[in-house]
C-alpha cells in the first residue's frame, strides 16, 4: 500500500500499474500486496458459493493464467453462476494463504466454460501451497459423503492420504452412492484455516457433481465383497490400504448405537466407526463393511455399515490384570478387570468411570445415554469388576526405541451398565465421615469463632468494596467506555512523563493524530450500532499494531491519538503510520456485511530540548488537516509552512484541550 510522507502525490493509488491477470495478482510478493494493486482482469467464475467452515460467501475466477479467490464488498449486483464470464474490478490484499482481490465489483459478461486444463495434483503437491487458488484435478476413493445445507462434503482418500472436497448440491442427486467410488474431481485448491487463521491443510472447492467423474463406481452391495477373516487381517495374504472398503464377519462384543460396534472372531477383535443406530445383541453374528485405518498401532473400520446374520454366541470375557494388557496382545477383545472407583469424570459427553487396578490406572466408559440413572449408583471407594472391550495406547518412542509395540495405557469401553458388578461397598467410615464427626463435636465450640469470623469478615468486605468502588471510578475516569482506550486524562499525563524523558536521554518522541476517513457516512449508511462497531475494531487494531510501551487514545468521535516514546528516528513513526494504514484498511465485517475503512494520519516529532508538548500536539493535528485535505487515506508529517493558510479555529486546535471537530468534519 502506498504511503505518503511530505507529498500527498506519492501515496495515489493510480500511480501504481493495472494488473490484468489472475497470475499477476497471485505472484505478488507480501510487501507488493499491501501496496494494493488495482485490478482489472475478466475471467469465468469456477466456483460461487459458500466458503467451507466460515459460511461466508466465497468465489473463485479463472483466467488464461490461472485462479484468484474474489473477495467482493457486500453482494454483487448481478447474479452470479458457475460458468459466467465476468469482469473484474478491485484491489490486491492479503487472503489467508496468498493474495486476493479485494473490494471486489464484479459484472457478468457473458457465459464461458470452465477450464479445459487442469493439472493432476496430490496431497503432497496441495499441502506445498503452490497449487492456492489454482483450478486442479485429483483422484481418489470416497470415503464419505455429508450433507450440510446446500453443500455436499465429501472426505476421499488419495494415493497419499486423505483430503475433504466440498461442492454445491445439486437438486435431486443422489449422493450415497459415491462411497466407496474411486472419482476423479476437478475443483479449486483452497486453504483450511484454524480458529489463529493459521493453514492446516488445503481442501477442494469444486462447483458441483459436473465436475466429478465417477472413475470405478462402488460395488453395489459391500457385503459381497471377499470376507477377511479377522484374525488374518492386514498379514501378508489380507493385507489392504484405506483406498477401499474390506468386509469382515464376526461376533457382537459391544455396540455404541450410531457411533460404533466391535466384533470378534477367533480371539481377536476389531472395532468400527458406524452412524447406524440398528440395534445389535452382543452375541449376535454380523458383517461389516469399512475402510480399514490405524490408529495406536491398530487396524480400525471407518464409515462402515453392517446387518446381521443371525447365529447369537455368547462373548466370554477374558478375565485379566492391568499388567497382562500393558504386556500386549489384548486390544479389542473383551476382557475383564478388577479395580477399585476413586472417581468419576464429569466434563466429558460419556459416563467415565475412574479405576485403579494394582500400579495402573484406566477409565472405563459408557455412553450416557446408555448409563442412565446407574451412573450415580456406584460410589467411589467401591472394588468393582469391570466388563468390556479394551482399547490400549501406545508409547510411540518406547516403541521406535525397542522396535516392537510398546502399550502404556488402556481403556475398557462398557456395553451396559451391566458390564459393572460391585465386588465390594466402600467403608461407611471414610476420611469425609470422620471430618463430619469431628466437626459435630467441636461446633458449640468453633460457634463463637465463627460469629466472629463473620464479623470480621464484614469489615473485610465493606473495605474491599470501597477500595473496589474507587478502583472502578478511576478507570472510568481514564478510559473511554466504548472501545476502552485511555482518555485525554492518562494522555496528558503520560505526554508530559514522555517530554521530560526525551529531555533527559536525548531522544525523541512523536504524536500520530489519527482521523477516520468518511465516518458519517457509515454511521448515515449502516446506522449508530455499525459506527460503534468499527469504533471498536480500529481501536483493537490499533492497539496491535503498536508498542506495549506506546499510549493509544481516543479523544473523542472518530478521532484517536498515538503517543510514541522514546524514538531514536524520526522515520520510526513513519513506520508505524504506515502499518496502520494497511491494517486499518481492511473492511470490517457488521451483520453479514462489509464496511469499508480507511485513516488519515498526521505525524508531529520532536527530539530532545526540542520536544515541547503543545507544540507537538498541534503540529501532530496540522499535518493531520493536511492530510485529509490532500485526499485522505494517507499520512504526512508535519514540515514548517503547514500551518499556512489553515482555519483560525485549525490554527489554535488544542488535542488534548478541547474537542472541536467543525472544521475537519466538512473534510471527513
Amino acid at each position: 500500500m502506498s504511503q505518503a510522507r511530505s507529498s500527498p502525490a506519492s501515496t495515489q493509488i493510480s500511480e501504481l500499474p493495472t494488473l490484468t491477470t489472475a497470475q499477476e495478482v497471485h505472484s505478488l510478493s507480501e510487501a507488493e500486496v499491501l501496496r494494493v494493486y488495482p485490478v482489472h482482469l475478466r475471467g469465468v467464475v469456477t466456483y460461487y458459493g459458500p466458503d467451507y467452515g466460515s459460511g461466508r460467501p466465497a468465489t473463485f475466477i479463472h483466467d488464461a493464467t490461472g485462479g484468484i479467490y474474489i473477495r467482493m464488498n457486500g453482494k454483487p449486483a448481478e447474479t452470479l453462476f458457475v460458468g459466467a464470464l465476468v469482469e473484474v474490478k478491485g484491489v490486491s490484499a492479503p487472503g489467508g494463504y496468498g493474495p486476493v482481490v479485494a473490494n471486489a465489483q464484479v459484472h457478468v459478461v457473458g457465459r464461458a466454460p470452465l477450464p479445459a486444463a487442469a493439472p493432476r495434483v496430490t496431497l503432497a503437491d496441495l499441502n506445498s501451497g503452490k497449487e492456492d487458488a489454482q483450478w486442479v484435478e485429483a483422484e481418489g476413493s470416497v470415503h464419505e459423503v455429508i450433507e450440510a445445507g446446500h453443500m455436499i462434503v465429501l472426505r476421499f482418500e488419495m494415493a497419499d492420504g486423505p483430503i475433504i472436497a466440498i461442492m454445491m448440491k445439486t437438486p435431486g442427486a443422489t449422493y450415497s452412492n459415491l462411497v466407496d467410488a474411486y472419482v476423479r474431481i476437478r475443483a479449486n485448491a483452497a486453504p483450511s484455516m484454524n480458529s489463529d487463521n493459521q493453514i492446516i491443510g488445503f481442501l477442494l472447492q469444486a462447483p458441483d457433481l459436473s465436475t466429478l467423474q465417477v472413475v470405478n463406481p462402488a460395488p453395489r452391495d459391500p457385503f459381497a465383497l471377499p470376507l477377511v477373516p479377522v484374525n488374518r487381517l492386514l498379514q501378508r495374504e489380507y493385507f489392504f490400504t484405506s483406498m477401499h472398503r474390506i468386509h469382515l464377519r464376526g461376533n457382537v462384543t459391544l455396540q455404541w448405537p450410531g457411533s460404533m460396534v466391535c466384533i470378534g472372531d477367533a480371539g481377536n477383535g476389531i472395532c468400527a466407526e458406524t452412524h447406524q443406530a440398528v440395534p445389535a445383541a452382543v452375541g449376535d453374528l454380523v458383517d461389516v463393511a469399512g475402510f480399514v485405518e490405524i490408529e495406536n498401532h491398530v487396524p480400525v473400520l471407518t464409515n462402515a455399515v453392517f446387518r446381521s446374520v443371525g447365529n447369537n454366541r455368547p462373548v466370554a470375557p477374558k478375565p485379566v490384570t492391568a499388567e497382562k494388557i500393558l504386556g500386549g496382545g489384548y486390544g479389542s477383545q473383551v476382557l475383564q478387570i478388577d479395580g477399585q472407583l476413586i472417581g468419576y469424570d464429569l466434563t466429558s459427553s460419556d459416563a467415565i468411570l475412574q479405576i485403579s487396578s494394582g500400579d495402573a490406572l484406566f477409565p472405563a466408559i459408557l455412553p450416557k445415554s446408555l448409563a442412565q440413572s446407574k451412573f450415580r449408583v456406584w460410589k467411589v471407594g467401591s472394588r468393582l469388576r469391570i466388563t468390556g472391550v479394551g482399547s490400549v495406547g501406545v508409547d510411540i518412542q518406547k516403541s521406535v526405541r525397542v522396535g516392537v509395540v510398546a502399550p502404556n495405557s488402556f481403556r475398557i469401553l462398557m456395553r451396559s451398565p451391566a458390564d459393572v458388578t460391585i465386588l465390594e461397598q466402600p467403608s461407611w467410615w471414610t476420611p469425609a465421615h470422620a471430618l463430619f464427626v469431628l466437626a459435630l463435636v467441636f461446633t458449640a465450640t468453633l460457634f463463637v469463632l465463627v460469629w466472629v469470623a463473620i464479623l470480621r469478615r464484614r469489615v473485610e468486605l465493606q473495605a474491599s468494596q470501597l477500595r473496589d468502588s474507587e478502583q472502578r471510578f478511576r478507570h472510568l475516569a481514564q478510559h473511554d467506555t466504548l472501545t476502552g482506550l485511555a482518555t485525554r486524562l492518562v494522555l496528558r499525563d503520560r505526554l508530559n512523563d514522555a517530554v521530560e524523558i526525551a529531555r533527559r536521554s536525548h531522544n525523541g518522541l512523536a504524536l500520530l493524530m489519527v482521523d477516520m476517513d468518511e465516518f458519517k457516512e457509515i454511521n448515515d449508511t449502516y446506522g449508530h450500532q455499525a459506527g460503534d462497531e468499527v469504533l471498536r475494531m480500529t481501536a483493537q487494531r490499533m492497539l496491535d499494531a503498536v508498542r506495549i510501551s506506546d499510549t493509544v487514545v481516543r479523544l473523542g468521535g472518530d478521532e484517536f491519538v498515538i503517543l510514541l516514546p522514546e524514538i531514536r528516528d524520526p522515520h520510526d513513526a513513519e513506520t508505524v503510520a504506515a502499518t496502520l494504514i494497511s491494517s486499518l484498511r481492511r473492511p470490517i465485517f457488521f451483520a453479514g456485511g462489509e464496511m469499508p475503512v480507511s485513516v488519515s494520519i498526521g505525524i508531529g516529532t520532536a527530539f530532545a530540548a526540542d520536544v515541547d508538548a503543545e507544540e507537538l500536539m498541534q503540529q501532530a493535528d496540522i499535518a493531520l488537516y493536511r492530510a485529509k485535505d490532500s485526499g485522505r487515506h494517507c499520512f504526512l508529517v508535519f514540515e514548517a509552512g503547514m500551518a499556512e493558510g489553515l482555519p483560525e479555529n485549525e490554527r489554535k486546535r488544542n488535542a488534548i484541550g478541547t474537542g472541536a471537530q467543525d472544521e475537519r468534519a466538512a473534510h471527513a
